[in-house]
């Protein structure tokens, strides 16, 4: 699984540590910036990169995107078709394992400033191991997602 990556000045520091842990864990990652900090920089120049890539591979990747809250990255790249991103900025496990069990999520936006660099680690492996639920019981997250996808 390709994994791309990216962020802006409040999550450079943290996406950095999760590139290089992701490395080390055997996933190919794609690195679409910030490549140095740099305050005056701006969240969507660096998620729509990495929102493409996802949706022009949406079945062989999946995408983590950082900022300050990871609010205003989610919003950016849920703008582009095929790309399904769940904001987590700590709390209960139970909301990333639904962002992929439920709603298929293919991009995990991480809050930076809210989330010790444990506690993101713990939340990507959590989240790229989950699949989504494709059981027949399951056909009206199915049906929801398609909606979603096709611009509702």
């Amino acid at each position: 699984m390709k994994i791309f990556i990216a962020s802006d000045h409040a999550g450079f520091e943290l996406k950095e540590k999760l590139r290089t842990w992701l490395v080390e864990l055997g996933y190919e990652v794609k690195d679409f910036g910030a490549f140095s900090y740099n305050k005056d920089d701006d969240y969507p120049d660096f998620i729509r990169d990495a929102a493409v890539a996802v949706a022009n591979d949406s079945k062989h990747s999946r995408g983590i995107i950082l900022g300050a809250s990871g609010q205003g990255e989610a919003m950016a790249a849920n703008r582009f078709k095929n790309v399904r991103a769940a904001v987590y900025y700590g709390g209960e496990d139970e909301i990333i394992k639904l962002s992929r069990e439920h709603n298929d999520a293919n991009v995990l936006s991480l809050g930076a400033r809210f989330l010790s660099e444990d506690e993101a680690k713990s939340a990507v492996k959590l989240w790229l191991k989950i699949d989504f639920n494709r059981e027949r019981e399951n056909e009206r997250h199915l049906r929801r997602i398609k909606k979603i996808d096709n611009g509702i």
